[in-house]
């Protein structure tokens, strides 16, 4: 099925807390996106496609266990009315569904960036113990779990999922720029980076620390190297203080990124005073 040009992205929410959304998207720049037209958000009722009187959507599963799992037949149901282009044909269309799922393949900057690219986005909420199998093998493409922990359900990793790519979206942030330069933001592939420019980007590290004024606050001073006007100073100090807090808080990136001969040596500093 070809895709269709569309000038915003689509993202549909399955969901059977539909009132969940209602405060999520409704402030800052996801609320800013949606008024501008840059993307059209649609929140759909799972009980809407039950058949019975209970409008049941769960059920225990086979084999026994704890707890209830969500019905595969509301969830397909909900997401053929879309008419999406066939499972195996959806990378090509620029569509995907999504199974919110504590399973799923961990949410990062570089997949928030390949969902924003998309024309339309289908995420799915689970609930309870889970979902029916079935759900994540033959009607969704991808699951994504926002984290290692277990939530309730999947409505407010849908919401973060949600935040971190409307954000990404041309247009939907003042400065386009700055999205540029945020922690883990590595260009389209991980760790491609031209290097440190006068506002250092991260290059997939954590972002470098921030001042504003005053210069002094209760005795605490702005570093001076940020004050004093030299544009090379102060790229260098930026991309010491990314390299120096990557290495306390997420040593794991450092591992991901590719590192200039420069970056090595001032990481080589950060490292020899942690050792002092």
């Amino acid at each position: 099925m070809p895709s269709v040009v569309k000038d915003f992205v689509q993202i549909d929410i399955i969901t059977i807390f539909p009132d969940f959304f209602r405060g999520p998207l409704d402030f800052g720049i996801v609320r800013r996106a949606r008024e501008a037209g840059l993307v059209k958000i649609d929140i759909h009722d799972l009980r809407a496609f039950t058949r019975d009187r209970h409008r049941t959507v769960d059920d225990r599963p086979f084999g026994g266990g704890a707890g209830m799992v969500l019905k595969p037949e509301p969830i397909f149901e909900c997401v053929e009315q879309f008419k999406l282009a066939p499972r195996a044909e959806r990378v090509t269309s620029n569509q995907s569904v999504v199974l919110l799922s504590a399973q799923g393949k961990r949410f990062d900057q570089k997949l928030a960036s390949e969902l924003a690219g998309l024309q339309r986005l289908v995420l799915i909420c689970g609930r309870y113990e889970g979902v029916d199998e079935r759900v994540g093998t033959h009607l969704a493409d991808r699951e994504i779990s926002i984290g290692d922990y277990v939530l309730s359900g999947g409505e407010l990793g849908a919401a973060v999922i949600i935040d971190a790519v409307a954000r990404l979206i041309p247009g939907a942030v003042g400065n386009e720029a700055s999205t540029r330069q945020e922690s883990f933001f590595a260009g389209p592939e991980l760790g491609e980076t031209s290097g440190p420019s006068s506002t250092c980007a991260s290059g997939g590290l954590l972002d470098y620390p921030h001042f504003t004024r005053p210069a002094d606050f209760r005795g605490i001073k702005v570093p001076e190297v940020l004050v004093n006007g030299n544009h090379e100073d102060i790229k260098r100090w930026r991309r010491r203080s990314a390299l120096e807090k990557t290495l306390q808080n997420r040593p794991d990136l450092l591992d991901q990124v590719k590192l200039s001969k420069e970056d090595k040596d001032l990481l080589a500093e950060v490292a020899g005073e942690v050792k002092r």
